[in-house]
C-alpha cells in the first residue's frame, strides 16, 4: 500500500491557547472544512473537548456530491502542544491525521 505524507503550516494570529481552544473542539470542524464538501459532524457529544478515545462520525461529500459516512477517533491529545485524529471508517484505506501546535 502507498502512502502519501501532506505537511501545511498555518500562522494564525491568536494566542496558542485561544487556537487550541478552536481546533480542539469537534463542533468547529465543520468551520474550518471548504464549504463544497458539505461537512457535517453527526456524533452527539461533540460540543465538548475532544479527549483519548473520542469518537467523531461525520457526513462528507468530498467529490461530486457523493455523500460518505466518516468515523475518526482522537489517539492522542497533549494540551495546547498536539492532538492525533484516525480514521475508523471512511473514505480512506489510512488516515492518520497529527495537528501540532506551537508559538
Amino acid at each position: 500500500m502507498k502512502s502519501y505524507q501532506i505537511i501545511f503550516k498555518q500562522n494564525v494570529p491568536i494566542s496558542l491557547s485561544a487556537a487550541w481552544d478552536f481546533f480542539s473542539s469537534p463542533a468547529n470542524l465543520a468551520k474550518i472544512t471548504p464549504d463544497d464538501m458539505e461537512f457535517i459532524v453527526t456524533s452527539t457529544g461533540s460540543e465538548g473537548k475532544m479527549y483519548p478515545g473520542m469518537i467523531i462520525t461525520y457526513k462528507v461529500s468530498p467529490l461530486f456530491g457523493i455523500h460518505l459516512n466518516w468515523m475518526t477517533e482522537i489517539t492522542q491529545v497533549q494540551p495546547e502542544e498536539y492532538f492525533i485524529d484516525e480514521q475508523r471508517f471512511g473514505p480512506f484505506k489510512f488516515w492518520h491525521h497529527q495537528h501540532h501546535f506551537k508559538t
